[in-house]
């Protein structure tokens, strides 16, 4: 389990605006290659990448070391340029910055607009602080003591909480569910999982939007079976659990990050509006 964070409330919510306002920064950059003629490469793992991903993480890096200096930045796309993952003790006073520069790479380059940019602060394992943002859909999430969203957000703006409001989980439906999927990795493992309660519709979604549809009231859980990588996920978990919901392993514990021995690779995870419920099949 987690231990006690010493962060305040006031300082996450700082930080959370910070982190919109490095997001919005580096949209503008994401932006004006999502709008050019470009073109995608594949990395060591054959995962695709494109200019976008690489200009984005270094505008955010550059701001990361300028505002919240001395904490160490796991980065997806330094980590590929590494070539290996950090190794042995990363966090420093039991905090890290995950970043994800373009997260859905697969709907950039489709350019169906479901990507992100995504920065969160993690201290001793829980992300407590952090940022969404879909700069094609002009959609912006932020969450630290509280959670707030921000539609028509154009990149390059600064976000302040004051032209945001607050989003917060809803009650489930007596109705039935309403589940966000993965509109790349639907597998036949959370198939069965929707199986057990019910689901009265499911959206597919790409990146970490589908955190923040639960985060908002618009679904209320968000099953993930399949792989993703710690700085996939963190940004996503801190605007929902701000915004009064949950994101556990599939037995109830507690889903943590900073887990260097298993190279930061997420087990399967369950994003839940409220409290878990128990299977109904």
């Amino acid at each position: 389990m987690a231990e006690q964070n010493a962060t305040t409330p006031s300082e996450t919510a700082r930080i959370a605006l910070l982190l919109a306002d490095i997001c919005s920064l580096a949209g503008v950059t994401v932006m004006a290659v999502y709008n050019s003629d470009f073109e995608t490469r594949s990395k060591a793992d054959l995962s695709p990448v494109s200019d976008a991903d690489e200009r984005a993480e270094a505008i955010i890096l550059e701001r990361l070391a300028r505002d919240l200096p001395g904490i160490p930045v796991l980065a997806e796309e330094a980590v590929a340029e590494a070539g290996s993952l950090p190794t042995g003790e990363f966090t420093v006073n039991g905090m890290m910055l995950l970043v994800d520069p373009v997260d859905g790479t697969k709907e950039f380059i489709q350019r169906r607009g479901d990507f992100t940019v995504n920065i969160a602060l993690v201290e001793n394992g829980s992300a407590i602080a952090g940022c969404v943002f879909a700069p094609a859909r002009r959609e912006m999430y932020f969450g630290g003591s509280r959670a707030y969203a921000n539609r028509g957000f154009e990149a390059g703006s600064r976000p302040e909480a004051s032209d945001a409001y607050e989003i917060r989980t809803r009650p489930y439906p007596k109705s039935g569910l309403t589940a966000v999927t993965s509109s790349s990795h639907l597998d036949a493992q959370t198939l069965a999982f929707l199986g057990q309660y019910g689901v009265l519709e499911r959206t597919a979604i790409g990146s970490s939007l589908k955190f923040c549809l639960v985060a908002s009231g618009v679904a209320d859980i968000y099953p993930r079976f399949g792989p993703t990588m710690e700085w996939d996920t963190a940004a996503g978990q801190a605007v929902l659990e701000a915004a009064g919901g949950y994101v556990l392993h599939p037995d109830g514990t507690p889903f943590t990050f900073g887990h260097v021995e298993r190279g930061f690779l997420n087990p399967p995870f369950i994003a839940w509006g409220g409290r878990p419920l128990p299977g109904l099949g």
